[in-house]
């Protein structure tokens, strides 16, 4: 037994229904015909987002130039002598850095009682991750004090 039949519904007969019960007379049609128009129209500008009221603004294209268009090749030249300078200070920095870096674990790892250049030689380039061994305390009792300090820190190139 099917409920809703589609043979039985037309569009036709639907707005037919609606102006016969439109026409009997009811004393408030009119006001709550204009309320119902007022609130949908107040929920649809209520949720409608602001970049929908209007089309969104063109945007405005700023064009970064980096370099003058009619450089000669004498100022590429010298452009590029100047950055490469640059990128051979800035790695010279960093090995510094890195010597600082080192000097102050091996220093680390002579007080903590294990021989740097033992760990240097076993962890430089590790074998395949079966063969690997843990590293082995020098001696059992404390390093002995060396003549060099234990930090290496300076008032330019503080331990990193």
């Amino acid at each position: 037994m099917r409920i809703f039949n589609l043979k039985n519904v037309s569009p036709i007969d639907g707005f037919g229904d609606f102006f016969h019960y439109w026409r009997q007379p009811t004393p408030y049609r009119w006001q709550i015909l204009g309320l119902s128009v007022a609130l949908t129209f107040t929920m649809i500008v209520l949720f409608m987002p602001k970049t929908e009221r209007a089309p969104p603004a063109q945007p405005e294209v700023i064009w970064i130039n980096t370099f003058a268009p009619n450089r000669t090749e004498k100022e590429i030249l010298e452009s590029n002598i100047a950055n490469q300078k640059r990128k051979d200070a800035e790695a010279a920095i960093q090995k510094q850095n890195d010597e600082v870096r080192r000097n102050f674990y091996r220093n680390l790892a002579r007080a903590s009682g294990f021989d740097p250049d033992e760990l240097e030689r076993q962890y430089s380039d590790p074998p395949p991750a079966a063969k690997r061994t843990p590293p082995k305390a020098v001696a059992a009792s404390p390093a002995k004090p060396t003549a060099t300090p234990t930090t290496t820190a300076t008032a330019e190139h503080p331990a990193q």
